[in-house]
């Protein structure tokens, strides 16, 4: 039996994007709020930093929503059935995810940031400052779906 874990949220999305959606997640500024329990010295010299890596928790869905089988990305027949651990979406058995939003100021507890692809009242589970020489080392490939499934993930939200 896997080891179960028990995790707390340390900050929580306010503002940005109000529903979930597929695409057009970007220019949306949001807030990532650190819960007042943690002294503010946690996020001393952050603002040095232009990323963050930001683990959160899809709050809005459901357990009943982990699908534990091969599936065509979006439900879309032109791309090919894959694993749950290959889809990036909420579906997944913790139902986390992972976004890379850039920082734009960091005021008391409030990190303002643009390019966050959570929802207002998000928990946040974890977050750091990117380190580009801790990112993906040698060359990256991937198949060419991921690529055709997110043509419009990025597009400005206003563009909708």
């Amino acid at each position: 039996m896997p080891e179960t874990l028990q995790l707390q949220a340390i900050a929580t999305v306010i503002g940005g994007h109000m529903e979930p959606a597929d695409d057009f997640q970007g220019g949306v500024e949001s807030v990532i709020r650190l819960d007042a329990s943690y002294p503010l010295e946690t996020l001393q010299g952050i603002e040095e930093f232009s990323h963050l890596v930001v683990v959160w928790h899809f709050h809005r869905a459901s357990p009943d929503d982990v699908a534990l089988h091969a599936r065509s990305p979006r439900g879309n027949p032109r791309w090919p059935a894959t694993g749950t651990f290959v889809h990036r979406n909420h579906r997944r058995p913790n139902q986390l995810a992972v976004s890379f939003p850039r920082l734009l100021r960091a005021e008391g507890r409030d990190l303002h940031v643009t390019d966050l692809d959570a929802v207002d009242g998000t928990p946040v589970i974890d977050l750091a400052p990117y380190f580009e020489h801790m990112g993906p080392r040698g060359p990256i490939h991937q198949p060419t779906w991921p690529a055709e499934m997110l043509t419009d993930y990025w597009t400005p939200a206003h563009q909708r």
